[in-house]
Protein backbone atom coordinates (compact mmCIF):
# COMPACT_ATOMS: atom_id res chain seq x y z
CA UNK A 1 0.00 0.00 0.00
CA UNK A 2 1.54 3.31 -1.11
CA UNK A 3 1.51 6.76 0.57
CA UNK A 4 -1.12 9.26 -0.54
CA UNK A 5 1.57 11.84 -1.35
CA UNK A 6 3.03 9.46 -3.91
CA UNK A 7 -0.14 8.02 -5.28
CA UNK A 8 -0.37 7.65 -9.03
CA UNK A 9 -3.13 10.23 -9.26
CA UNK A 10 -1.21 12.96 -7.41
CA UNK A 11 0.17 15.88 -9.41
CA UNK A 12 3.61 17.52 -8.96
CA UNK A 13 1.99 20.57 -7.32
CA UNK A 14 0.24 18.34 -4.82
CA UNK A 15 3.46 16.46 -4.14
CA UNK A 16 5.36 19.74 -3.36
CA UNK A 17 2.48 21.30 -1.38
CA UNK A 18 3.06 21.64 2.39
CA UNK A 19 1.13 19.41 4.74
CA UNK A 20 0.10 22.30 7.03
CA UNK A 21 -2.53 24.42 5.31
CA UNK A 22 -2.96 28.16 5.78
CA UNK A 23 -5.98 28.89 7.97
CA UNK A 24 -7.32 31.32 5.42
CA UNK A 25 -6.63 29.01 2.51
CA UNK A 26 -9.56 28.20 0.33
CA UNK A 27 -11.31 31.48 1.12
CA UNK A 28 -11.54 34.61 -1.07
CA UNK A 29 -10.35 36.81 1.76
CA UNK A 30 -7.11 34.95 2.11
CA UNK A 31 -6.23 35.17 -1.58
CA UNK A 32 -7.05 38.88 -1.84
CA UNK A 33 -5.05 39.76 1.29
CA UNK A 34 -1.94 37.98 0.08
CA UNK A 35 -2.17 39.61 -3.32
CA UNK A 36 -2.68 43.06 -1.81
CA UNK A 37 0.36 42.68 0.45
CA UNK A 38 2.54 41.54 -2.44
CA UNK A 39 1.39 44.44 -4.64
CA UNK A 40 1.97 46.96 -1.82
CA UNK A 41 5.49 45.68 -1.19
CA UNK A 42 6.28 45.82 -4.92
CA UNK A 43 4.89 49.37 -5.28
CA UNK A 44 6.83 50.55 -2.20
CA UNK A 45 10.07 49.11 -3.54
CA UNK A 46 9.57 50.73 -6.93
CA UNK A 47 8.60 54.05 -5.35
CA UNK A 48 11.67 54.05 -3.12
CA UNK A 49 13.91 53.32 -6.07
CA UNK A 50 12.36 56.00 -8.29
CA UNK A 51 12.11 58.88 -5.78
CA UNK A 52 15.02 61.11 -4.70
CA UNK A 53 16.57 60.80 -1.25
CA UNK A 54 14.79 63.72 0.39
CA UNK A 55 11.39 62.44 -0.83
CA UNK A 56 11.96 59.02 0.78
CA UNK A 57 12.49 60.43 4.26
CA UNK A 58 9.74 59.32 6.60
CA UNK A 59 10.71 61.56 9.55
CA UNK A 60 9.25 65.11 9.27
CA UNK A 61 11.83 66.43 11.75
CA UNK A 62 14.69 65.27 9.53
CA UNK A 63 13.11 66.83 6.46
CA UNK A 64 12.61 70.15 8.26
CA UNK A 65 16.16 70.11 9.58
CA UNK A 66 17.65 69.48 6.17
CA UNK A 67 15.52 72.22 4.57
CA UNK A 68 16.52 74.67 7.30
CA UNK A 69 20.22 73.86 6.91
CA UNK A 70 19.89 74.29 3.14
CA UNK A 71 18.27 77.69 3.62
CA UNK A 72 21.01 78.78 6.04
CA UNK A 73 23.73 77.68 3.62
CA UNK A 74 22.07 79.61 0.79
CA UNK A 75 21.79 82.69 3.02
CA UNK A 76 25.45 82.48 4.01
CA UNK A 77 26.48 82.13 0.37
CA UNK A 78 24.41 85.20 -0.51
CA UNK A 79 26.04 87.23 2.29
CA UNK A 80 29.50 86.06 1.19
CA UNK A 81 28.84 87.02 -2.44
CA UNK A 82 27.55 90.43 -1.33
CA UNK A 83 30.70 91.04 0.71
CA UNK A 84 33.05 90.12 -2.13
CA UNK A 85 30.98 91.75 -4.88
CA UNK A 86 33.62 94.47 -5.40
CA UNK A 87 36.34 91.86 -5.86
CA UNK A 88 34.16 89.95 -8.30
CA UNK A 89 33.65 93.15 -10.29
CA UNK A 90 37.42 93.70 -10.41
CA UNK A 91 37.94 90.13 -11.60
CA UNK A 92 35.23 90.49 -14.24
CA UNK A 93 36.67 93.76 -15.55
CA UNK A 94 40.18 92.29 -15.69
CA UNK A 95 38.91 89.19 -17.51
CA UNK A 96 37.07 91.27 -20.10
CA UNK A 97 40.07 93.56 -20.52
CA UNK A 98 42.30 90.51 -21.08
CA UNK A 99 39.89 89.16 -23.70
CA UNK A 100 39.86 92.58 -25.36
CA UNK A 101 43.65 92.70 -25.56
CA UNK A 102 43.97 89.11 -26.78
CA UNK A 103 43.16 89.93 -30.45
CA UNK A 104 45.94 92.54 -30.48
CA UNK A 105 48.38 90.04 -28.99
CA UNK A 106 47.40 87.45 -31.60
CA UNK A 107 47.84 90.03 -34.36
CA UNK A 108 51.34 90.82 -33.11
CA UNK A 109 52.02 87.07 -32.86
CA UNK A 110 51.15 86.65 -36.53
CA UNK A 111 53.85 89.23 -37.32
CA UNK A 112 56.55 87.31 -35.48
CA UNK A 113 56.28 88.88 -32.01
CA UNK A 114 56.31 86.41 -29.13
CA UNK A 115 53.46 86.57 -26.64
CA UNK A 116 55.61 87.85 -23.78
CA UNK A 117 57.05 90.67 -25.89
CA UNK A 118 53.61 91.49 -27.28
CA UNK A 119 52.22 91.87 -23.76
CA UNK A 120 55.18 94.07 -22.81
CA UNK A 121 54.70 96.26 -25.90
CA UNK A 122 50.97 96.70 -25.26
CA UNK A 123 51.30 97.59 -21.59
CA UNK A 124 54.24 99.90 -22.27
CA UNK A 125 52.19 101.66 -24.94
CA UNK A 126 49.32 102.09 -22.51
CA UNK A 127 51.69 103.43 -19.87
CA UNK A 128 53.05 106.02 -22.33
CA UNK A 129 49.52 107.03 -23.36
CA UNK A 130 48.45 107.33 -19.71
CA UNK A 131 51.51 109.46 -18.89
CA UNK A 132 50.79 111.68 -21.89
CA UNK A 133 47.19 112.13 -20.80
CA UNK A 134 48.25 112.99 -17.27
CA UNK A 135 50.79 115.53 -18.55
CA UNK A 136 48.83 117.15 -21.38
CA UNK A 137 45.13 116.48 -20.97
CA UNK A 138 44.47 116.30 -17.22
CA UNK A 139 45.58 119.88 -16.34
CA UNK A 140 43.48 121.29 -19.18
CA UNK A 141 40.61 119.03 -18.22
CA UNK A 142 40.73 120.14 -14.57
CA UNK A 143 40.81 123.79 -15.70
CA UNK A 144 37.80 123.29 -17.95
CA UNK A 145 35.88 121.54 -15.16
CA UNK A 146 36.57 124.50 -12.88
CA UNK A 147 35.54 126.94 -15.60
CA UNK A 148 32.36 124.95 -16.20
CA UNK A 149 31.36 125.09 -12.52
CA UNK A 150 32.25 128.79 -12.12
CA UNK A 151 30.59 129.68 -15.44
CA UNK A 152 27.20 128.18 -14.56
CA UNK A 153 25.67 131.59 -13.60
CA UNK A 154 26.84 133.17 -16.88
CA UNK A 155 25.52 130.24 -18.90
CA UNK A 156 22.15 130.45 -17.16
CA UNK A 157 22.00 134.22 -17.66
CA UNK A 158 22.74 133.92 -21.37
CA UNK A 159 20.18 131.15 -21.67
CA UNK A 160 17.49 133.34 -20.06
CA UNK A 161 18.20 136.09 -22.61
CA UNK A 162 17.85 133.78 -25.61
CA UNK A 163 14.80 133.54 -27.86
CA UNK A 164 14.54 129.84 -27.13
CA UNK A 165 14.08 130.58 -23.42
CA UNK A 166 11.38 133.14 -24.25
CA UNK A 167 9.57 130.47 -26.26
CA UNK A 168 9.80 128.01 -23.37
CA UNK A 169 8.59 130.65 -20.90
CA UNK A 170 5.58 131.31 -23.11
CA UNK A 171 4.69 127.61 -22.84
CA UNK A 172 5.45 126.90 -19.16
CA UNK A 173 4.79 130.36 -17.71
CA UNK A 174 6.78 132.41 -15.16
CA UNK A 175 7.38 129.35 -13.02
CA UNK A 176 10.18 128.37 -15.41
CA UNK A 177 12.28 131.35 -14.27
CA UNK A 178 11.88 130.38 -10.63
CA UNK A 179 12.87 126.79 -11.41
CA UNK A 180 15.98 127.84 -13.35
CA UNK A 181 17.06 130.21 -10.57
CA UNK A 182 16.62 127.52 -7.94
CA UNK A 183 18.70 125.07 -9.97
CA UNK A 184 21.41 127.71 -10.45
CA UNK A 185 21.50 128.50 -6.72
CA UNK A 186 21.73 124.82 -5.88
CA UNK A 187 24.54 124.05 -8.35
CA UNK A 188 26.66 127.07 -7.42
CA UNK A 189 26.63 126.25 -3.72
CA UNK A 190 29.63 123.99 -2.91
CA UNK A 191 27.89 122.80 0.24
CA UNK A 192 25.10 121.22 -1.78
CA UNK A 193 27.56 119.42 -4.05
CA UNK A 194 29.37 118.10 -0.99
CA UNK A 195 26.07 116.99 0.51
CA UNK A 196 25.14 115.10 -2.66
CA UNK A 197 28.53 113.40 -2.71
CA UNK A 198 28.35 112.53 0.99
CA UNK A 199 30.93 115.03 2.15
CA UNK A 200 34.51 115.82 1.18
CA UNK A 201 35.88 112.93 3.23
CA UNK A 202 33.64 110.47 1.41
CA UNK A 203 34.59 112.00 -1.94
CA UNK A 204 38.28 111.59 -1.11
CA UNK A 205 37.73 108.01 0.01
CA UNK A 206 35.85 107.31 -3.21
CA UNK A 207 38.68 108.71 -5.31
CA UNK A 208 41.25 106.63 -3.40
CA UNK A 209 39.09 103.52 -3.81
CA UNK A 210 38.75 104.16 -7.55
CA UNK A 211 42.51 104.58 -7.97
CA UNK A 212 43.31 101.44 -5.98
CA UNK A 213 40.63 99.51 -7.88
CA UNK A 214 42.09 100.66 -11.19
CA UNK A 215 45.54 99.45 -10.13
CA UNK A 216 44.12 96.09 -9.04
CA UNK A 217 42.33 95.70 -12.38
CA UNK A 218 45.54 96.54 -14.27
CA UNK A 219 47.55 93.96 -12.31
CA UNK A 220 44.88 91.28 -12.72
CA UNK A 221 44.63 92.07 -16.42
CA UNK A 222 48.36 91.56 -16.78
CA UNK A 223 48.15 88.16 -15.08
CA UNK A 224 45.09 87.10 -17.08
CA UNK A 225 46.63 88.14 -20.40
CA UNK A 226 49.85 86.30 -19.63
CA UNK A 227 48.10 83.09 -18.53
CA UNK A 228 45.09 83.10 -20.87
CA UNK A 229 46.20 80.01 -22.87
CA UNK A 230 46.91 78.11 -19.64
CA UNK A 231 43.51 79.13 -18.24
CA UNK A 232 41.80 77.78 -21.36
CA UNK A 233 43.72 74.49 -21.08
CA UNK A 234 42.74 74.15 -17.43
CA UNK A 235 39.08 74.76 -18.19
CA UNK A 236 39.20 72.09 -20.88
CA UNK A 237 39.92 69.47 -18.19
CA UNK A 238 36.37 69.84 -16.86
CA UNK A 239 34.91 68.60 -20.15
CA UNK A 240 34.88 64.90 -21.10
CA UNK A 241 37.81 63.89 -23.29
CA UNK A 242 35.61 63.02 -26.27
CA UNK A 243 34.02 66.50 -26.21
CA UNK A 244 37.15 68.58 -25.63
CA UNK A 245 37.83 69.42 -29.29
CA UNK A 246 34.32 70.82 -29.73
CA UNK A 247 34.43 72.63 -26.39
CA UNK A 248 37.82 74.13 -27.25
CA UNK A 249 36.57 75.35 -30.62
CA UNK A 250 33.50 76.94 -29.01
CA UNK A 251 35.65 78.51 -26.26
CA UNK A 252 38.03 80.01 -28.81
CA UNK A 253 35.08 81.36 -30.77
CA UNK A 254 33.57 82.92 -27.65
CA UNK A 255 36.83 84.52 -26.50
CA UNK A 256 37.61 85.82 -29.99
CA UNK A 257 34.08 87.20 -30.31
CA UNK A 258 34.14 88.90 -26.89
CA UNK A 259 37.64 90.25 -27.52
CA UNK A 260 36.65 91.63 -30.89
CA UNK A 261 33.54 93.19 -29.40
CA UNK A 262 35.46 94.91 -26.60
CA UNK A 263 38.11 96.26 -28.95
CA UNK A 264 35.36 97.43 -31.28
CA UNK A 265 33.64 99.31 -28.44
CA UNK A 266 36.88 101.09 -27.55
CA UNK A 267 37.55 102.05 -31.18
CA UNK A 268 34.01 103.35 -31.73
CA UNK A 269 34.11 105.30 -28.46
CA UNK A 270 37.40 106.88 -29.56
CA UNK A 271 35.82 107.95 -32.86
CA UNK A 272 32.89 109.44 -30.95
CA UNK A 273 35.19 111.41 -28.67
CA UNK A 274 37.19 112.78 -31.62
CA UNK A 275 34.04 113.84 -33.48
CA UNK A 276 32.56 115.44 -30.35
CA UNK A 277 35.76 117.37 -29.61
CA UNK A 278 36.02 118.64 -33.20
CA UNK A 279 32.36 119.70 -33.31
CA UNK A 280 32.65 121.60 -30.03
CA UNK A 281 35.83 123.31 -31.20
CA UNK A 282 34.45 124.26 -34.63
CA UNK A 283 31.13 125.51 -33.27
CA UNK A 284 33.00 127.40 -30.53
CA UNK A 285 31.11 125.59 -27.81
CA UNK A 286 32.83 125.67 -24.41
CA UNK A 287 34.92 122.88 -22.93
CA UNK A 288 35.63 120.78 -26.05
CA UNK A 289 38.17 118.57 -24.30
CA UNK A 290 35.86 117.92 -21.36
CA UNK A 291 33.03 117.01 -23.73
CA UNK A 292 35.36 114.71 -25.68
CA UNK A 293 36.25 112.79 -22.51
CA UNK A 294 32.56 112.65 -21.58
CA UNK A 295 31.78 111.32 -25.07
CA UNK A 296 34.33 108.51 -24.72
CA UNK A 297 32.99 107.58 -21.26
CA UNK A 298 29.35 107.41 -22.39
CA UNK A 299 29.62 106.09 -25.94
CA UNK A 300 31.68 103.09 -24.88
CA UNK A 301 28.23 101.56 -24.20
CA UNK A 302 27.11 100.35 -27.65
CA UNK A 303 23.89 101.53 -29.25
CA UNK A 304 22.68 103.39 -26.15
CA UNK A 305 25.80 105.44 -25.43
CA UNK A 306 25.85 107.64 -28.58
CA UNK A 307 22.16 108.52 -28.14
CA UNK A 308 22.68 109.39 -24.47
CA UNK A 309 25.65 111.59 -25.28
CA UNK A 310 23.76 113.24 -28.16
CA UNK A 311 20.98 114.26 -25.77
CA UNK A 312 23.34 115.33 -22.97
CA UNK A 313 25.69 117.39 -25.16
CA UNK A 314 22.79 119.06 -26.98
CA UNK A 315 21.15 120.13 -23.70
CA UNK A 316 24.46 121.51 -22.40
CA UNK A 317 25.05 123.38 -25.68
CA UNK A 318 21.60 125.01 -25.38
CA UNK A 319 22.87 127.07 -22.44
CA UNK A 320 25.55 128.59 -24.68
CA UNK A 321 23.88 129.04 -28.06
CA UNK A 322 20.62 127.49 -29.30
CA UNK A 323 21.78 127.82 -32.92
CA UNK A 324 25.09 126.10 -32.19
CA UNK A 325 23.21 123.44 -30.21
CA UNK A 326 20.91 122.80 -33.17
CA UNK A 327 23.86 122.51 -35.57
CA UNK A 328 25.65 120.18 -33.15
CA UNK A 329 22.55 118.02 -32.77
CA UNK A 330 22.14 117.67 -36.54
CA UNK A 331 25.83 116.95 -37.22
CA UNK A 332 26.20 114.45 -34.41
CA UNK A 333 22.97 112.71 -35.43
CA UNK A 334 24.40 112.32 -38.94
CA UNK A 335 27.57 110.83 -37.45
CA UNK A 336 25.50 108.38 -35.40
CA UNK A 337 23.89 107.13 -38.61
CA UNK A 338 27.29 106.83 -40.31
CA UNK A 339 28.62 104.92 -37.33
CA UNK A 340 25.63 102.58 -37.24
CA UNK A 341 25.65 101.67 -40.95
CA UNK A 342 29.32 102.11 -41.96
CA UNK A 343 31.76 102.01 -39.03
CA UNK A 344 30.10 99.47 -36.76
CA UNK A 345 29.83 96.65 -39.37
CA UNK A 346 33.51 97.10 -40.29
CA UNK A 347 34.80 97.39 -36.73
CA UNK A 348 32.61 94.58 -35.37
CA UNK A 349 33.23 92.14 -38.23
CA UNK A 350 34.86 89.63 -35.87
CA UNK A 351 32.24 89.87 -33.16
CA UNK A 352 28.95 88.01 -32.96
CA UNK A 353 25.94 89.93 -34.18
CA UNK A 354 23.49 90.85 -31.41
CA UNK A 355 19.95 92.08 -32.08
CA UNK A 356 19.44 95.68 -31.02
CA UNK A 357 16.62 94.76 -28.64
CA UNK A 358 18.91 92.38 -26.73
CA UNK A 359 21.60 95.08 -26.56
CA UNK A 360 19.12 97.45 -24.90
CA UNK A 361 17.78 94.76 -22.54
CA UNK A 362 21.28 93.59 -21.61
CA UNK A 363 22.50 97.13 -20.96
CA UNK A 364 19.46 97.92 -18.81
CA UNK A 365 19.83 94.75 -16.74
CA UNK A 366 23.59 95.20 -16.34
CA UNK A 367 23.19 98.86 -15.43
CA UNK A 368 20.53 98.04 -12.83
CA UNK A 369 22.66 95.34 -11.20
CA UNK A 370 26.16 96.87 -11.36
CA UNK A 371 25.73 100.43 -12.60
CA UNK A 372 27.91 101.75 -15.42
CA UNK A 373 30.28 98.78 -15.22
CA UNK A 374 27.36 96.38 -15.49
CA UNK A 375 26.04 98.15 -18.57
CA UNK A 376 29.51 97.95 -20.08
CA UNK A 377 30.08 94.23 -19.59
CA UNK A 378 26.47 93.17 -20.20
CA UNK A 379 26.90 93.29 -23.99
CA UNK A 380 29.81 90.80 -24.17
CA UNK A 381 28.00 88.54 -21.71
CA UNK A 382 24.91 88.64 -23.92
CA UNK A 383 27.06 87.83 -26.94
CA UNK A 384 28.58 84.83 -25.16
CA UNK A 385 25.18 83.50 -24.11
CA UNK A 386 23.85 83.84 -27.65
CA UNK A 387 26.85 82.03 -29.06
CA UNK A 388 26.48 79.16 -26.58
CA UNK A 389 22.77 78.86 -27.42
CA UNK A 390 23.54 78.77 -31.15
CA UNK A 391 26.37 76.27 -30.84
CA UNK A 392 24.83 73.91 -28.26
CA UNK A 393 21.08 74.21 -27.87
CA UNK A 394 20.13 74.93 -31.48
CA UNK A 395 22.33 72.09 -32.78
CA UNK A 396 20.68 69.65 -30.39
CA UNK A 397 17.25 70.80 -31.49
CA UNK A 398 18.20 70.53 -35.18
CA UNK A 399 19.37 66.96 -34.61
CA UNK A 400 15.93 65.94 -33.37
CA UNK A 401 14.14 64.87 -36.58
Amino acid sequence: MTDAATSPGASDAETLAPLAADPAAGTDAGGSTAGALAAAELALAENQQGRPFWARLDNPFTVGLLLTLGGLVALLLGIALANISTILVYIGLAAFAALGLDPVIKWLGKHGVKRGWAIAIIFLSFAIIAAGLLWLVVPTLVTQIGQFISGIPTMVSNFEKSDFYGWLEGIFGPGLTTLVNDVETFLTDPGNIATISGGLLKVGAGIATAISGALIVVVLTLYFVASLPAIKDSLMQFAPARRRPGVRAMTDQITDSVGGYLMGMVVLAFFNSVVATILHAVLQLPYPLLMGVLAFSITIIPLIGPVLYWITATVIALFTSPVAALIFAICYLIYIQIEAYVLTPKVMNRAIEIPGSLVVIGALIGGTLLGFIGALIAIPVTASILLIIKQVFFKKQDAKV
